[in-house]
C-alpha cells in the first residue's frame, strides 16, 4: 500500500460539493416556497394600524354605544386612484400624491362599541387603518377607551356599585327605598336591622349585575 495513501483524501471536497449542491437546491425551494426571511420589494403588504382614544360615559360602556372617531391614515389617492399617475396619454405624475400613491387624510370612521367595555381596553375595527401596498390590506384601527366617572356608581368589574346612604331609623325599622341604577330608579325594601356595610344584590341591573352599599350619613 502507498504510504502516501490518505483513505479520507477526497472524500471532503466530494461531500462539500453535494453540500453545495444541496444548498442550492434548498435556496430554490426557498424561493418558490416563501422560505427564510425573503420578502418580494414588490409583493403585498398590509397598511400600518391607526391609534385613536375615545372617552365614554359609564352609561355608553355600560349599554354600548356607536360613536364617530377622528382619525389621520395614509389613503390611496381618489384624483389617480393610488397608481401615482395623472390621467391623461402622456404618462405624467399626479400633482395630488405627487406620484406616491397614497396622501396623508383626517376622517372621521363610525366605530360599534361593544356593551361591557372596560376602561383601558382597545376595540380593534378591522380595515380602518393605513391603506396597504401593491394590493395588500389596508391596517386596523385600534381605539382605546377611557370611561368617565359617575357621580353615583362605581365599577367592579363586572358589577356596579352604588352607596346608598340611609337614615337610622331606617335601619333600625326597615324601609321601602328608591335606588338609582343604570335603568332607571327601582323600589327596593331593606329588613328591619340592617347594619352599616350591608351589601343587597340587584339581579340583572348592572353589567351584568349591580350592588348597592348601605351606609349611614
Amino acid at each position: 500500500m502507498d504510504p502516501n495513501f490518505n483513505p479520507n483524501a477526497g472524500f471532503g471536497g466530494g461531500f462539500g460539493g453535494f453540500g453545495d449542491a444541496f444548498s442550492g437546491f434548498g435556496d430554490l425551494f426557498g424561493d418558490l416556497f416563501g422560505g427564510g426571511s425573503r420578502r418580494s420589494p414588490n409583493g403585498p403588504r398590509q397598511g400600518e394600524n391607526v391609534g385613536a382614544r375615545l372617552e365614554l360615559t359609564f352609561e355608553e360602556a355600560a349599554f354600548g354605544a356607536e360613536k364617530e372617531v377622528p382619525v389621520t391614515r395614509i389613503e390611496a389617492c381618489a384624483k389617480c386612484s393610488g397608481t401615482g399617475s395623472a390621467a391623461g396619454s402622456a404618462p405624467e405624475t399626479c400633482p395630488t400624491c405627487r406620484g406616491k400613491g397614497k396622501v396623508r387624510r383626517s376622517t372621521k370612521i363610525r366605530v360599534q362599541i361593544p356593551a361591557g367595555v372596560d376602561d383601558g381596553q382597545t376595540v380593534r375595527v378591522r380595515g380602518e387603518g393605513c391603506a396597504g401596498s401593491n394590493g395588500g390590506p389596508s391596517g386596523d384601527l385600534l381605539v382605546e377607551v377611557s370611561i368617565r366617572s359617575h357621580p353615583f356608581f362605581q365599577r367592579d368589574g363586572a358589577n356596579v356599585l352604588c352607596e346608598l346612604p340611609i337614615t337610622f331609623t331606617q335601619a333600625a325599622l326597615g324601609a321601602e327605598l328608591e335606588v338609582p341604577t343604570l335603568d332607571g330608579k327601582v323600589r327596593y325594601t331593606i329588613p328591619e336591622g340592617t347594619q352599616t356595610g350591608t351589601v343587597f344584590r340587584l339581579r340583572g341591573k348592572g353589567i351584568p349585575l349591580s350592588l348597592i352599599h348601605i351606609s349611614e350619613p
